[in-house]
């Protein structure tokens, strides 16, 4: 079964940001890697068609899939999880998310779907969206 991550996308003002940053690593690096303290103990399900989901400003609005989780060793000998990421980034629909530390789990059934090719993502604020997708009119 398939098991997804969620995790917040610190100082990024937006997708672009993200994609700048990742653009930078990819100079030395063959795909973008991210690294965290805590492996996932659902790495085989991560690996079996999962994706992280970047959450900017407040909501989910990408998405990367994860192609690697492998340990490896900071500058001081310590233990982190490297997670590597396929190189494209796909936009889904805005989900409001509140802040959280570290990263979460993502079950399918509660990922935001995809925006459809050449579908433009509106940005708007999401408790706007939240709302507009309550009363029907989104």
């Amino acid at each position: 079964m398939t098991i997804h991550m969620v995790k917040l996308c610190v100082g990024a003002d937006d997708i672009d940001d993200l994609a700048d940053w990742q653009k930078r690593l990819m100079k030395s690096l063959p795909n973008p890697v991210h690294h965290t303290r805590m492996a996932p103990k659902r790495a085989e399900e991560m690996l079996a068609g999962g994706s992280i989901y970047w959450v900017i400003k407040r909501a989910i609005r990408v998405r990367q899939r994860i192609i690697d989780i492998r340990i490896v060793a900071d500058d001081e000998g310590k233990d982190l999880c490297e997670l590597v990421f396929d190189p494209e980034l796909v936009r889904t629909y805005a989900q409001p998310k509140r802040p959280f530390q570290g990263w979460r789990y993502l079950k399918p059934t509660e990922a935001p779907r995809d925006l459809k090719s050449g579908e433009l993502a509106v940005d708007l604020p999401p408790d706007l969206d939240a709302a507009l997708k309550d009363a029907g009119v989104w």
